[in-house]
């Protein structure tokens, strides 16, 4: 199984840090982001590392995976950045963010979500780590609203109050058997759309900009299930110089595994 780091990002609300490196080698606690990411794989006996690279490629290489390249990095999203490694994903793999780190347990709960088809770590515990980022924690918050089953009904809209919010998704989610086969069907329907120059999904914004939350919400729309594995913080997301600076100051290393201290 492979683990795909999205790793194109420019990282332009943390420069002058990111002038001269992508956003995936920005530090916490003395370690990149994408290092802290292939520390816990690695915890994991997971070897198989697939980085997708974009701006500033040439600074990720040297590490063990297999690289892939979004010469587009400047134009597209998160959709377009997975597809480059589309050639590995096999009947198995996890997509992470690179712009995250988590502790090991975070991973291995996705890792080990071997019961469903689509899962997607979701975050209950996100409210308080949302005042602490933003003023408003509408501002920057998303739908994500689940059943009594534990499947996803709505995700990455944007929320209209905080009912609409019964967790956060954090950029990390595993596709495995018919769950690949239909991430397939609808980014292929998506771009069949986009050619007859129409937006697709829900119409929110073009081909090439799509989320994966906007992918994920069509898989749900076309009826397939997608499965929330529910975690209570053990997570930082660096996309600001604001969430840096929180980043350092609760984050510790004990032994050589990083631990999140809220």
């Amino acid at each position: 199984m492979y683990i795909i780091i999205l790793a194109a990002g420019q990282g332009t609300r943390l420069r002058p840090l990111t002038n001269n490196l992508p956003k995936c080698l920005i530090e916490v606690s003395g370690k990149a982001l994408l290092d802290w990411q292939l520390y816990a794989a690695s915890s994991l006996d997971i070897r198989k590392i697939g980085i997708v690279t974009g701006y500033m490629n040439a600074t990720v290489q040297g590490r063990s995976a297999t690289y892939f390249h979004n010469p587009n990095y400047e134009t597209t999203n998160m959709v377009e950045t997975l597809w480059c490694a589309s050639s590995i994903f096999a009947n198995k793999f996890v997509v992470s963010y690179g712009d995250i780190i988590f502790e090991t347990d975070v991973l291995d709960s996705i890792v080990s979500a071997n019961n469903h088809p689509i899962s997607v770590v979701v975050d209950k515990g996100w409210r308080p780590y949302w005042e602490r980022r933003f003023d408003n924690v509408l501002s920057d918050a998303e739908t994500l609203q689940v059943d009594t089953d534990d499947y996803i009904l709505s995700i990455g809209q944007k929320p209209r109050s905080i009912k609409e919010i019964d967790g956060q998704y954090i950029g990390l989610m595993k596709f495995q058997d018919e769950g690949v086969d239909i991430l397939r069907t609808v980014y292929n329907n998506a771009k069949q759309e986009s050619l007859e120059g129409r937006y697709p999904l829900r119409g929110q914004r073009p081909f090439q900009n799509l989320y994966m939350t906007d992918i994920l919400q069509g898989i749900i729309d076309v009826g397939f299930p997608v499965h929330q594995v529910s975690i209570e913080r053990g997570w930082l997301e660096i996309d600001t110089l604001s969430d840096l600076q929180l980043a350092n100051s609760v984050t510790s290393i004990k032994g050589d595994r990083l631990t999140i201290n809220e």
